[in-house]
């Protein structure tokens, strides 16, 4: 879960902000992952607004906080390819560019492995992402955007594809159902990775090349902070506002995560550009406060928190049988009782080691 910026440039501003977006978001993924992981063991949805903001799968809460991850991920690839490509080093850029590629694998490798124990793992996806970004830092600022445009578009005409067939009679769940982690086979990877996982390259490429071009951009000024916020909160308005107003064909119409409608891309990304902006305004302002500085700790070790979220949940919900699935106050508190403990586990380990273990193998390797 951690983005590739933090060895080429120094720990200044920009990137104690970044580290404090993932503390924050880890804390969203892991809320999020708790309810709806306890639910498909049989814990009750529940009803009534708190029940359909933290929804897993159609709230609005749904998937924001990955979806900010990826975007973070970008602007941190831009972070640690800026020299090389902004000085046009074919040897450097060929340097960042191994990187790349070696995180890509490592993590693709390793969420391959951890799809076992933790369906639905984004790592997975994100060594996809890396080995996306690999190919494509030295674009042009419009070409990202398009790809990142395209990608979104691509999403939603597969699904509006798949429903039209559907309608017809046809079937189509040899693209829409399968899991490559159990079925082995590179036919199923590819169509995972690509269309039918939990975060796959369509649509979340729109995310990556995001951050990628924001990340461009860094370190935000005042007006930057403010534009960006204004462009996130106009794109959720623009996603809702189409989605209540227009009788369009389901898909496209459709803010769903699931759906891979272009609304629901819009919406996702205008709620990662606001919420990067706020919080990433109020990490500047309080970078002398302690807990500002402990919650950016937090968010150099996130590789190794989400690994271990995912096995303590195995253990206590799984195997051990401590934790029965509930309502949504279970989910909560066995939320707050992880991140308690993962928060005060980072910044001891940080007083040994600058980096989180997770993060000193994956930065070893590549």
């Amino acid at each position: 879960m951690t983005a590739g910026g933090h060895t080429s440039i120094p720990t200044d501003q920009r990137i104690i902000d970044l580290d404090v977006v993932r503390g924050v978001a880890l804390v969203g993924v892991c809320v999020m992952n708790y309810h709806g992981y306890l639910v498909l063991r049989g814990a009750n949805p529940g009803h009534g607004f708190l029940a359909r903001w933290f929804s897993p799968w159609d709230g609005p809460l749904a998937t924001r906080f990955a979806a900010a991850f990826v975007v973070v991920a970008g602007m941190g690839v831009s972070l640690l390819t800026r020299r090389s490509t902004a000085a046009g080093d074919s040897a450097a850029i060929s340097r960042d560019r191994w990187v790349l590629i070696r995180r890509g694998v490592l993590l693709f490798s390793f969420g391959f492995f951890l799809d076992w124990v933790w369906p639905g793992t984004i790592l997975f996806f994100y060594g996809a992402y890396f080995l996306v970004a690999a190919a494509v830092f030295t674009l042009r600022t419009r070409w990202l955007v398009a790809l990142g445009v395209a990608a979104a578009g691509s999403a939603a005409a597969i699904q509006w594809w798949v429903v039209d067939r559907r309608a017809h009679g046809h079937p189509t769940d040899w693209l829409t159902s399968g899991n490559a982690s159990t079925r082995r086979s590179p036919r199923e990877l590819v169509l995972d990775t690509f269309v039918r996982g939990t975060h796959p390259l369509l649509p979340w490429l729109l995310f990556l090349c995001a951050g990628m071009v924001i990340g461009r951009s860094l370190p935000f000024d005042r007006r930057w902070r403010i534009g960006l916020a204004g462009i996130g909160a106009s794109l959720l308005t623009v996603g809702y506002g189409l989605h209540h107003v227009v009788g369009w064909h389901p898909i496209l119409r459709s803010t769903h995560p699931f759906d891979r409608g272009i609304l629901y891309s819009l919406g996702a990304l205008g709620a990662a550009l606001a919420a990067i902006s706020l919080v990433g305004w109020i990490a500047s302002r309080t970078a002398t406060i302690a807990i500002t500085q402990m919650l950016a700790v937090t968010g150099r070790t996130t590789l190794t928190l989400y690994v271990l979220h995912a096995l303590v949940f195995d253990l206590f919900v799984d195997r051990l049988k401590w934790v029965r699935p509930g309502g949504l106050a279970t989910s909560l508190v066995f939320a707050a009782a992880f991140w308690s403990l993962a928060f005060a586990f980072a910044n001891v380990w940080h007083l040994w080691k600058p980096v989180g273990p997770l993060e000193r193998v994956y930065r070893q390797f590549s």
